[in-house]
């Protein structure tokens, strides 16, 4: 296992109760690098959205629990966020909770001469995740390897 995911793992283990006891969920932990900083970021949620308040609680005792710990050598800045509203969907529990919500599907490479996609998500396996186009010949289901994806979003709708 790469050192960022063991990384990963082991922050999100400390960042459980914290989230719990703040009436948060993980939605997603990340150590990347940018440039020439790391950073370790917490993505939190909760069915009414977080705010500032929920960030600032959770990242305080994060913070004292990752100085306790200390078990990333490297220094790193800290992040502690809401998802967004056009979050990216990673994982598999991700995709579980935005089944029937429209997405955006980007590629790595074109498929039918695009690299861009707009549909309802209608199923996903462990290779594979399938979109409800609409057509002007009607309704199209589009299956994507999820190995030739480079990102699949939530859409924004204003």
């Amino acid at each position: 296992m790469a050192k960022k995911d063991v990384y990963e793992e082991r922050a999100e283990a400390l960042l459980e109760p914290i989230v719990q006891a703040n009436g948060c969920e993980i939605y997603d932990v990340e150590y990347v690098k940018e440039g020439s900083e790391w950073y370790l970021r917490a993505y939190i949620d909760k069915p009414e959205g977080v705010g500032i308040v929920d960030c600032e609680n959770v990242s305080r005792t994060f913070s004292e629990r990752l100085d306790e710990e200390d078990f990333i050598p490297d220094a790193y800045i800290l992040e502690v966020s809401s998802p967004g509203l056009g979050r990216a969907l990673k994982k598999d529990r991700h995709l579980e909770k935005s089944l029937g919500e429209e997405v955006e599907v980007k590629t790595y490479k074109p498929v039918d001469r695009q690299k861009e996609f707009i549909g309802i998500l209608e199923a996903y396996d462990k290779d594979t995740v399938t979109i409800e186009m609409e057509e002007s010949s009607g309704k199209k289901d589009m299956v994507f390897a999820k190995s030739d994806i480079a990102i699949i979003r939530l859409t924004l709708d204003f």
